[in-house]
């Protein structure tokens, strides 16, 4: 897992955002996988600036989204689906059919979960999945316990998730308690994850996720499993890392490496 710690939220965003630039440059047909919630609100705020300001074109991109809640319209400002428009997608050039979230108000949510695994197949697969992570160490909605090789599905939420998320609604009882979401083995088979964390209250999930064992307990661990994932954190979350140090070290010589400065790698 390549890790890299930047210096702030912001910082975060505009890296995280050369990634996903560079792929819709080099692949203007690829299916990108999206995230909601406060982290990668930067990113996408970057990905506008570099839409409008250096023409990156999104008009062939697919996306598809990792969850949604049970029981909310898509136009109900707390949705996912919501969320994406208001957030990137009306602010950028993607054709919006080409766009996927879960359908919280699935007349059959296990044909649906299937028929949403099929969409992701058919396009060949997620090219790059962007992942937030819960303050107890879930991507997606794969709370502690879901298993490792797990597909799209519905999710009972922990009360540590309804609790975090209560602060986007009116009231703590308006929150859903269920969801649908991409499973652990559906974000997996992404030939690219780029996880993002920021603030020190994800410091232990971070810390959890990319120096722990590989374990259930800690969804966000299985990516440890992944070929290739890039992690991008600020300070105050790579704060319990134990080998800070050496993922600096190993960013210096990447960094070295793409610029063409061998003399610093001893070379």
């Amino acid at each position: 897992m390549r890790v890299i710690v930047e210096s702030d939220s912001e910082t975060v965003a505009r890296s995280a955002a050369v990634f996903v630039a560079a792929l819709v440059r080099k692949k203007p047909t690829c299916v990108l996988g999206l995230a909601t919630g406060g982290t990668p609100l930067g990113l996408y705020r970057e990905l506008i600036r570099l839409h409008r300001e250096e023409g990156l074109d999104f008009s062939r991109v697919t996306s598809f989204n990792l969850d949604e809640y049970v029981g909310l319209p898509p136009t109900h400002p707390q949705s996912y689906r919501y969320f994406m428009k208001s957030n990137f997608f009306d602010h950028i050039n993607i054709d919006q059919r080409n766009t996927h979230v879960p359908d919280g108000r699935a007349e059959d949510f296990e044909e649906h979960a299937e028929e949403y695994e099929r969409r992701i197949k058919e396009e060949g697969g997620i090219d790059l999945q962007v992942l937030g992570i819960g303050s107890d160490g879930h991507i997606a909605f794969n709370e502690p316990g879901s298993s490792l090789g797990s597909r799209t599905r519905l999710k009972t939420l922990t009360s540590e998730t309804v609790r975090d998320n209560a602060r986007f609604f009116d009231k703590p009882e308006e929150v859903p308690r269920l969801a649908l979401t991409m499973g652990v083995g559906t974000i997996l088979e992404s030939r690219r994850c780029l996880l993002l964390a920021c603030g020190k209250h994800k410091a232990e999930a971070i810390r959890a996720t990319i120096e722990g064992p590989v374990t259930a307990q800690i969804t966000a661990s299985a990516l440890q499993l992944h070929r290739d994932v890039v992690a991008v954190v600020d300070e105050e979350a790579a704060t319990n890392l134990w080998r800070r140090d050496y993922y600096r070290e190993v960013e210096q010589a990447q960094q070295a490496l793409q610029s063409g400065k061998f003399k610093f790698l001893g070379q």
